[in-house]
Parts: C-alpha cells; sequence; structure tokens
C-alpha cells in the first residue's frame, strides 16, 4: 500500500518536474521575445513623435524690436529745418508700406472691430484658440463650411516666417506648424505687441500693406483717426482684399451686429471709389524729394524752412497763373540764407499748366541771359581795367569771329551812346558789356565764371565767344543762387547746402572784397537802372537789395537773381520745353515773383546795405556834357576822379567801322539794285580823310557814303590827307 502510494507520488512529481520544466522554458522564451516587442513598440512610437514634432517644428520667429528695426517701408520721407513733414516719395513699388504705426497711434475702436472680427478670444488664449479648433472640426463632421481658427498670433508668425503660409501648406501638420509657431511667439511676445505688428504686416487692398497705408489710402485718414465702422470696413477687406463694394458692405454689416446697416454701402463705395490723394502728405517740394529720397525708409531732414517754402509756391504760382499758360507755364524759385549758405526754399515747379511738371526747373541748365555781367564787370573793376564811373560805349559794334559777324545789340534795339559802367550794368546794357569783356579776354572771363560755380561751362571760352558777355552759357537757378551770394559775401563762393549733414565746406575767394562790394552798390541803384527799367520796376524795393534780371536769346528764359544781407533769391520763368515765351519782358516774368518774395522775408525787418570795406573811396563827381548826372561814387583806393569826360573824337584813331573785315554780303535778286548800296562808317577824327574802294574814290570819309559794291572781293582803304593808308578792311558780295 506504503509502496503504490510512494510510485504514485513519484509520477506525480515527474509530471510536476516536466510541467515546471515546460513553464520554466516558456517563461524563459517570454522573458527573452517580449521585451524585443516592447522596446520596438517603444521605439517606433518615439520615432513617430520626433517624426512628428520635427514635421511641426516652428521657424525661428524674429523679437518684437528685432520687427520693427527690420521694418522697411515702401516710402521716404523729407523733412523741413523744424521737423515738419515737406514731402514724402514712394522708392519701392512692390507694396505701399508706410512707417511702423505704434498701437498707441491706432483709433482703439478699430483696432478692437478688427480683432473682434479676425480672433474674438484674442486675449484670453495663448497663442492657440482650442474653442475655435473644436468648432471647426465640428463644422467638418456635419458638412459645414468649416470656420477659421486662426489666431492673431498665428497669422502674425506666419507674416513673420512666409513659408507658413506658401501655398500648399494646408495640411495637418502644416497647421499643426501654425498652432506652435502662434503658440512660441506668445511665449516672447505680449499680446499689444502681437496686436501691433499684425495691424502693420496685414495686407488689407490690393498694394497697401499696413493700417497706415490703408488708413491713408482708402479712407484719406492717419490711423489715430479711424472709427469703429472704419475698422469693421478694413475687417471686411480682409477675408478678400480684391472684394467688391456690395460684399464688403454685407460682410461689415454681419460683423458689426447693428441692425441698420444703410451706412455701410456708401461708405464701401467711397473707400473702394477712386484712388485718393494722400491729403496727409504736405507735397511741398516734389523735385528735391525726388533728388534727395533715393531708398525705402529714409528720412532726411533739410534746411529748407516750410514757411518759405509756402511762401515762394504761392508767389510764383501767382505769377504763372497771372501770365497764362499761353505766355509762360514753368517757374522755380530758390531762396539761401545769405550769411549760411542754407536754402530755405526749393521750389523746381508748380505744375499747373506745365508740359514737363516733374523736371526740376531749379536745377535744368538753361541759357543764363544778362544775369552774368555782374561778374564780368567785378573782374574788369578788380584789374583796374574799370571803375564804376568809367565811360564805355554804347553803340552799334561789329565783330569779326571765326563764325562769322558777331552784332551784339540792346534788348530795346537802341543806343545811348557814352554811359558809365555803372549804368551800363544797372541798366543792362549789352554792347557795353561786350566792350567790357574785349577787356578781361573771353578766356579769363570763362574761368573766372568757373571759380564761381557755373559748371555748365564745360567748353573753352573761344567756344563761347564775345556772346559769353550777354549769357550764351547754360546755368541753373541753384548756380546762379550762389554765385549771387559770393557777391554778398564779399566774392568768397562755396556751394549751396540743403540737407543738414551736408559737410561744410571752406569757401574760396573768386573776386577781392572791394570789387564784389562796388558791383553789389551798382546793382542796387535804382538811379543807375531806371533809364532802362523805369523809377518804379518790381526791381525797386523800400529797402536795400541788389538785383539783376537777364533774358535768354529768343525770350525762352527769364531770370532775377538778387540779395540783400539776409537772404539770396534766384527766380526763373519760362518753358521747360525750350519754346519761347510770349510778352514776357526781365520785368514781367521773373521779377514780380522776386519782389514777392522779397518783400515777404523782409516784412519783420528791411535788408540793410553791407559795410563798406577797406579799400574802397568816395568821391563826388561830375560829367563833361551832361553825360549823367552829378553824384556821388566809389572807387578802388588810388582811382577815384572828380570829373569824368568821354575821349574827344580827335583823341580816338580814324578806323572803318563798316563794313568788318571778313564779313560777306548777299545781293537780293528780288530787290532793286539801286535799293541794295552799303553805307560806310568809320570813326575818330577823319576830318580830310577819303575812302577808297578798290582803288576808286568812294567820297569824303566823314560823308557816310552809299557805295554798290558788285559781286566778289573787294577792299576798303581809309586815306589820310597825305595818301597814308590809315585803316582798310576785305569784305565779299555773293
Amino acid at each position: 500500500m506504503i509502496e503504490r502510494f510512494q510510485r504514485l507520488l513519484h509520477r506525480v512529481a515527474g509530471r510536476g518536474r516536466l510541467a515546471w520544466r515546460r513553464v520554466e522554458a516558456a517563461t524563459h522564451r517570454v522573458w527573452w521575445t517580449g521585451p524585443r516587442i516592447v522596446v520596438a513598440a517603444v521605439l517606433g512610437l518615439a520615432a513617430l513623435v520626433a517624426s512628428a514634432d520635427y514635421a511641426t517644428l516652428p521657424p525661428h520667429l524674429p523679437g518684437y524690436r528685432a520687427t520693427v528695426a527690420g521694418w522697411k517701408p515702401s516710402e521716404a520721407w523729407l523733412y523741413d529745418r523744424n521737423g515738419r513733414l515737406l514731402d514724402s516719395a514712394r522708392v519701392d513699388y512692390q507694396a505701399r508700406r508706410l512707417a511702423w504705426t505704434p498701437l498707441a497711434h491706432v483709433a482703439p475702436a478699430a483696432a478692437d472691430a478688427l480683432v473682434s472680427a479676425e480672433d474674438r478670444r484674442f486675449r484670453d488664449h495663448a497663442g492657440i484658440d482650442w474653442l475655435a479648433i473644436l468648432g471647426s472640426v465640428r463644422d467638418r463632421i456635419e458638412g459645414k463650411r468649416a470656420r477659421g481658427a486662426s489666431t492673431l498670433s498665428m497669422q502674425v508668425a506666419a507674416y513673420l516666417s512666409p513659408d507658413l503660409a506658401a501655398p500648399g501648406s494646408r495640411g495637418l501638420l502644416d497647421k499643426l506648424r501654425q498652432m506652435r509657431a502662434g503658440a512660441a511667439l506668445e511665449r516672447s511676445w505680449n499680446k499689444d505687441q502681437i496686436l501691433e505688428a499684425y495691424l502693420n504686416l496685414a495686407g488689407f487692398r490690393g498694394e497697401a500693406q499696413g493700417i497706415g497705408a490703408a488708413a491713408l489710402g482708402l479712407f484719406g485718414k492717419t490711423p489715430d483717426a479711424l472709427t469703429r465702422d472704419d475698422g469693421l470696413l478694413l475687417a471686411a477687406l480682409l477675408p478678400n482684399p480684391a472684394a467688391g463694394a456690395g460684399e464688403v458692405s454685407r460682410r461689415a454689416c454681419a460683423l458689426s451686429h447693428d441692425a441698420d446697416c444703410a451706412r455701410f454701402s456708401g461708405m464701401a463705395a467711397s473707400m473702394l471709389g477712386p484712388a485718393r490723394s494722400l491729403a496727409l502728405d504736405p507735397g511741398l517740394a516734389m523735385h528735391l524729394s525726388n533728388r534727395l529720397l533715393t531708398r525705402p525708409g529714409l528720412k532726411v531732414a533739410t534746411t529748407i524752412d516750410i514757411d518759405i517754402q509756402q511762401m515762394a509756391i504761392r508767389a510764383l504760382r501767382r505769377q504763372l497763373q497771372g501770365l497764362g499758360g499761353t505766355r509762360a507755364r514753368d517757374g522755380a524759385v530758390i531762396v539761401a540764407d545769405t550769411a549760411t549758405g542754407e536754402i530755405l526754399a526749393w521750389v523746381g515747379g508748380i505744375g499747373g499748366a506745365s508740359t514737363a511738371p516733374s523736371v526740376d526747373g531749379a536745377a535744368s541748365y538753361r541759357q543764363a541771359g544778362s544775369t552774368l555781367k555782374p561778374f564780368l564787370y567785378a573782374e574788369a573793376i578788380e584789374k583796374g581795367y574799370l571803375t564804376p564811373a568809367s565811360i564805355l560805349d554804347d553803340s552799334p559794334v561789329q565783330l569779326d569771329t571765326a563764325s562769322g559777324l558777331y552784332v551784339p545789340q540792346n534788348y530795346d534795339h537802341a543806343f545811348k551812346g557814352p554811359v558809365s559802367a555803372r549804368a551800363a550794368l544797372a541798366g543792362s546794357l549789352n554792347v557795353p558789356a561786350v566792350r567790357t569783356l574785349l577787356l578781361t579776354g573771353v578766356e579769363a572771363f570763362r574761368d573766372r565764371l568757373w571759380d564761381t560755380g557755373y559748371r555748365g561751362l564745360t567748353e573753352s571760352g573761344d567756344y563761347y565767344g564775345y556772346s559769353l558777355a550777354l549769357g550764351s552759357a547754360e546755368v541753373t537757378l541753384l548756380e546762379q543762387v550762389a554765385a549771387y551770394r559770393s557777391l554778398a559775401q564779399g566774392g568768397m563762393w562755396a556751394p549751396l547746402r540743403v540737407r543738414q549733414d551736408d559737410p561744410r565746406q571752406p569757401p574760396r575767394r573768386t573776386t577781392t572784397p572791394q570789387a564784389a562790394w562796388l558791383v553789389a552798390d551798382m546793382l542796387a541803384d535804382p538811379n543807375a537802372r531806371a533809364g532802362t527799367f523805369g523809377m518804379d520796376s518790381a526791381l525797386r524795393l523800400p529797402f536795400w537789395a541788389a538785383v539783376k534780371t537777364g533774358t535768354s536769346k529768343a525770350m525762352r528764359d527769364n531770370w532775377c537773381v538778387g540779395f540783400t544781407d539776409r537772404y539770396t533769391v534766384g527766380v526763373w520763368v519760362g518753358n521747360l520745353e525750350g519754346d519761347p515765351m510770349r510778352a514776357v519782358s526781365g520785368t514781367s516774368g521773373a521779377a514780380p515773383v522776386w519782389r514777392d518774395v522779397m518783400m515777404a522775408l523782409h516784412a519783420d525787418r528791411p535788408g540793410k546795405a553791407p559795410p563798406r570795406p577797406d579799400g574802397i573811396e568816395a568821391r563826388d563827381i561830375r560829367f563833361a556834357g551832361n553825360i549823367e548826372q552829378p553824384r556821388r561814387e566809389y572807387f578802388l583806393a588810388g582811382t577815384a576822379m572828380t570829373r569824368i569826360a568821354t575821349a574827344p573824337a580827335s583823341a580816338r584813331r580814324p578806323r572803318i567801322v563798316s563794313p568788318v573785315s571778313g564779313s560777306v554780303y548777299a545781293v537780293d535778286p528780288d530787290i532793286p539794285i539801286e535799293r541794295q548800296r552799303m553805307a560806310l562808317s568809320v570813326s575818330g577824327e577823319v576830318i580830310g580823310h577819303r575812302l577808297q574802294l578798290d582803288g576808286r574814290d568812294a567820297g569824303a570819309a566823314d560823308s557816310r557814303p552809299m557805295v554798290l559794291a558788285g559781286p566778289g572781293r573787294h577792299r576798303l582803304r581809309l586815306i589820310a590827307p597825305g595818301g597814308r593808308v590809315v585803316d582798310q578792311v576785305m569784305f565779299t558780295v555773293r
């Protein structure tokens, strides 16, 4: 019995050991195989998470300060000397962006309307609006049109990193990436900074980017003047910036939750109507802004005074409107501070009837006319060739030049005979100026003008010839004002300054203080100019002012440039296309503008004559033969005289005046030959002298004989009583 029980236990124990070995083997298999599956599962899950994290990794976003500092507006701005806006210019044409607008400069009502429309829980979430996301998911499940769930933070992140909103970036991973970017932005920016960036980065209509451009372009307002309704209309544009007025008004009505929305229809039509003028941009210096505003975001502080700029514009506009577009269409004004050389007004034109309104008349090269004469007389006085009382002969003259016969004429085609240098300059007589140029030399005068800042004279003196005395060279109004200011500064020239950061260049001497003072005194003498302009012309002011007018060939340009101790003013009137003006003279074109500007500038204090420098002495003088009235005259020290007389005829060398040697005359077959006789003229003491034409006697030299010369080359001789040939000329008849 006992043995049987023992055998049974043995069998049970054997089976147990087998089972145990089987369990042990199974356990061994599970122990080594199970961890592999778990690890693989964990590793797979980790890889999946890492891949998803990498795929939705947000880009690096700049900070708020870096974003504001990196903002590049499409505009540049021009400011006057006191920081007031003069003008602005569009420089970048890819988008219309104004300066960065701080949130404090945006009307709160408009900002709230935009926030309410785009992200009404903006102040409550941390960059991700989960309620909006759940609502969007529900709408998709129910088959409805899904509402937008992008927060302002997510949109700003997309503006800062454009690849977040690139075409095709609407998948789940892209949305997760945008969400993470919005959350990341919230961690480094505060809510006001995010809202401010959104208002500046959002595109509202066409090329208008930012609330600054949108407010000015769509409403003609600054952002701080926007109303709640304006904000609703801007919000209505955001989903579709190209929407029509009807769609915008319906969307604005829905956003407003107002019962009466009738007002939005007209407001939307007005907002989206013809482009508004940026009324808050003064537009006072278009030509100067085109010159200085060269890159986006540039802010240029100038020396311009906005009050003087506006005054000069009004004076020029009034004159051009009075003349009418059929007589003169364009004009320009430059006002400079005589002491500092700072430009206080730069008016390149006013538009109006102009056919070239974008051309800067102040910087355009035009023929100078008589405005170069003061520098010619200054050179002659400086070298001792002339004094203000010297007598010059204002009578017909013909000069033989390489290009032909040069016959200068006065403005009124009349001649005054012997005149003083003072009267010749103040009265702008042409023939005396040409005779003065014969004294100084053309090349020397050309060099003097170059030294005085006239950079249009790029040719040699021979190129311009004697006409240089009458202003055949081309100059700009800017050069004119700088040159005339040098006379006011005692012969010291320096370039004018228009930017506040322009370097101050040391002045250089172009003429002596004495010559500059004498010329200024001559230009300020109303009695000296009375013979040409009368006693009551636009050039006469109730205070001391030196002034010179000029008119170029064929009446294409009219100038008036002058100075006082405080201001130097230059005015040009003409047609920029180069066609002649009609019925516009030296005192009816530019001079009235010059007078109006000078009177306004000196309303508080009249101009004063400059102090007389050392080396100048005064004398009471009289003219023999009453050529001019007795007066008090000024001279360089050592050159003064009290009685002025012209040289008697007996003191002049007898010579043939007409015809000029080398001249060519043509016989007109349609005019009777007897009516084509030529007058022979001589000068000097010629009593007893005879004229010979081709060896035959032509008559007494002082009788102005009329001769008929046939085709061919001819020789005319002046014969003294003893038979000596005093002068001879050669001329040709064809």
